[in-house]
């Protein structure tokens, strides 16, 4: 399995090929700069080995506690954590989990000591907000999201890949050994 340094490594070494390949096929610098910057972000930060005291675990810094839940409840490298789409899906569920709950109690504390005038009509068009940008910008989302999956499957692929690696190195030095 793959440091945490050599996982930044694939990352940036790959930033390149991700944003000319998806400057090449869209042909649009807004999509691309989504899709490089989710890209980015996930193999840096949100990336499979949040389920585990990792680089990406700790750049989080102040709100690493978020993930600690997280963690309890993964065995690492689970398909939960690793797999295709499931993984950074699930990452996206939990962070959009404690979002809700911070703007629950930021919400209630609005309320209750009335330092903001919050009315149900704020919310609606907070929500109706929302909803225009994800309609006026629907390819630039759709590329923030594959570039979290991709950043994922960076890291996933280079852990299989190093595992494989490093079984087909025991074999060759088993098989030598034997010949010996």
């Amino acid at each position: 399995m793959p440091s945490g340094a050599t996982h930044d490594q694939i990352t940036l070494s790959c930033l390149p090929i991700v944003g000319g390949l998806g400057l090449a096929v869209t042909h649009s610098a807004s999509i691309t700069l989504s899709l490089t910057g989710s890209f980015l972000f996930s193999g840096l930060m949100f990336g499979p080995d949040l389920d585990i005291y990792s680089v990406q675990f700790k750049r989080w810094g102040l709100l690493r506690w978020l993930w600690l839940p997280y963690q309890k409840g993964l065995q690492h490298r689970s398909w939960l954590s690793h797999g295709p789409i499931v993984g950074t899906l699930g990452r996206l569920v939990y962070l959009g989990l404690w979002g809700l709950i911070c703007a629950a109690i930021a919400l209630s504390l609005g309320l209750m000591t009335r330092w903001l005038a919050w009315d149900w009509q704020v919310i609606f068009t907070l929500k109706g907000h929302l909803l225009t940008v994800g309609g006026q910008y629907p390819w630039e989302i759709g590329g923030a999201l594959l570039g979290l999956e991709l950043g994922a499957m960076s890291h996933s692929l280079s852990d299989v890949l190093g595992s494989v690696w490093r079984n087909l190195r025991k074999r060759r030095s088993r098989f030598r050994s034997k010949r010996s």
